[in-house]
């Protein structure tokens, strides 16, 4: 329709795990090479800790399977909301109607205009009423198991790319200071762009991003100071 807004809704399955996907490969990617660098660790361990997370991370689609399982589950638990809401259609329709209508008069509508608003909407499609108005779910946003998983897998090894490549054009003494500086700026820029495609603010979410890799970063670092003394 001309002049219709924009809405993001269809993007959220594949850019939630995309941004997860990138935003842990960056964080674990980054504290591993740190937190050997900072046990005093030679060069050759340093990129050999960095490919050894990168690919057990994203060759071994732990990331990919992980976030697969997820929104199958996810997936299984709608249908089987939609299948339930379904029988109820079938053998008390009044009685969903009702309920439909008190859903419409808590949002604000006149009793009256609420049970026309519920007795029309459900002679064109009751289950797709119910399932958006009963139990939120929104038109276009099912869970894709499949799309998720890649978007994760794919993310994880580009954002696990960053760091290691950042570790292996520092010099040595510079890899406590040239990865964490790299990886935070790429952590800040994908929550800018996560929530730019998203259609949100980006200040905060960058913000937000920023400063827990930081952190994980930082305590990452410390233990491997710690360990590094201790052996």
């Amino acid at each position: 329709m001309p002049g219709a807004e924009s809405h993001y809704v269809n993007r959220a399955a594949w850019l939630r795990a995309a941004v997860l996907g990138a935003n842990d490969g960056i964080i674990s990617t980054a504290s591993l090479i740190v937190g050997v660098a900072a046990a005093a660790a030679t060069r050759g361990d340093i990129l050999t800790a960095a490919v050894a997370g990168w690919a057990a991370g994203a060759m071994a689609m732990a990331m990919a399977a992980g976030e697969c399982v997820s929104v199958s589950s996810q997936a299984d638990s709608e249908a089987a909301d939609l299948a339930r809401e379904q029988r109820a259609l079938n053998e008390s329709p009044n009685e969903e109607k009702v309920e439909l209508a008190h859903i419409y008069e808590e949002r604000g509508l006149k009793p009256k205009l609420a049970r026309q608003v519920a007795r029309q909407l459900m002679a064109k499609d009751a289950l797709a009423a119910h399932a958006r108005d009963e139990l939120g779910f929104a038109d276009g946003a099912a869970p894709k198991p499949i799309q998720a998983a890649r978007a994760s897998a794919v993310a994880f090894s580009v954002g696990a790319a960053t760091p290691t490549l950042a570790a292996y054009l520092s010099p040595r003494d510079a890899v406590v200071i040239v990865v964490p500086a790299a990886a935070l700026a790429f952590l800040v820029a994908l929550g800018a762009l996560g929530a730019w495609a998203g259609g949100a603010p980006v200040v905060r979410p960058a913000l937000r991003v920023g400063f827990w890799g930081a952190l994980a970063m930082a305590v990452t670092a410390g233990i491997g100071a710690l360990v590094g003394k201790a052996v």
